[in-house]
């Protein structure tokens, strides 16, 4: 390895506490990881990084040259990125994390356009609703929907989707249907949550032009969007939800829009990536790509 692969190897162990998941992204023997680390350290007079059974972290020495390795790193991405031919043809392989449904029923099944545009760049996708850390994970940007809340990521709003409050026939013939927004507190609520967070949000209306917050109680929480959808469609409670991913459901009768009359604010998704990715041809191209297809689906953000 020649000293810039040197630098991103180190760089990648520190973020990921692993000889093994830094070589695994970087595609590179476990083997060759630990010549290569142990060749820096001879070569500094150092050493860098202390390792224990369980995990691998950076010394002090380590942290201070790291900290000096990623401003390296980042201005030769600088200097890659300013050729007007790596702009032209961005290439490399670029990781992305969307939220399952985004994957599933907008991005993925338009992806083979992107792949045609930029046949140059390779996709390492993952999907779900967890969140993620972009530099421990060497995430390239993901897409998120909501109020982002990393203040240390580079944030482009992609859409502002229209939502719905709904639930199945079953669950309204039993607790009938709301004729007010207050009357939502006396209903059952699917829960959602991530992480040990509790996320039993409240339906939020607009009243009087105003979002107003309405709690509601529940005896169900799940933790991915598939299974809040499922939960409604057993009779579980209500949901609120974009509605572009009901469509088949409402059309069908499956699910029932309540309180139509009464707008609920709509949700704003948005392409999250570290700052030191900000002039990756890569990211930016897909960034462009990916707004593109959602102004074809919810108009001018």
């Amino acid at each position: 390895m020649d000293r810039f692969d040197a630098l991103q190897l180190f760089t990648r162990i520190v973020e990921l506490g692993s000889f093994t998941e830094a070589a695994s992204v970087l595609n590179i023997p476990r083997a060759t990881a630990t010549h290569t680390i142990k060749a820096l350290e001879k070569r500094l007079g150092a050493r860098l990084l202390d390792r224990t059974t369980r995990q691998v972290v950076a010394t002090l020495d380590g942290k201070a040259f790291y900290e000096r390795s990623k401003r390296v790193l980042a201005e030769l991405e600088d200097a890659e990125t300013s050729l007007s031919t790596n702009i032209a043809n961005p290439h490399g392989l670029l990781r992305l994390d969307l939220h399952g449904v985004h994957a599933s029923m907008i991005i993925l099944p338009r992806i083979v356009e992107f792949r045609q545009r930029y046949p140059m760049i390779e996709l390492a996708i993952s999907s779900g609703d967890r969140l993620v850390d972009l530099v421990k994970e060497g995430i390239d940007c993901v897409v998120r929907a909501g109020e982002p809340r990393d203040s240390s990521l580079v944030v482009r709003k992609l859409a502002e989707m229209p939502q719905i409050i709904c639930a199945s026939p079953e669950y309204l013939t039993r607790y009938g249907m709301p004729t007010h927004p207050s009357e939502l507190a006396n209903h059952h609520g699917v829960g959602f949550f991530s992480q040990g967070h509790d996320s039993r949000y409240p339906f939020s209306v607009l009243v009087d032009g105003k979002v107003t917050n309405f709690e509601a109680s529940g005896w169900i929480s799940v933790s991915d969007a598939e299974s809040y959808t499922s939960a409604a469609l057993a009779g579980c409670g209500l949901i609120q939800v974009p509605r572009f991913r009901l469509e088949e459901h409402l059309k069908n009768g499956r699910l029932v829009q309540v309180l139509p009359e009464w707008a609920c604010p709509e949700l704003p998704l948005s392409v999250l990536y570290p700052f030191h990715r900000q002039l990756s041809p890569r990211v930016r191209v897909f960034i462009d790509w990916a707004s593109g297809l959602y102004k074809e689906k919810f108009g001018q953000t």
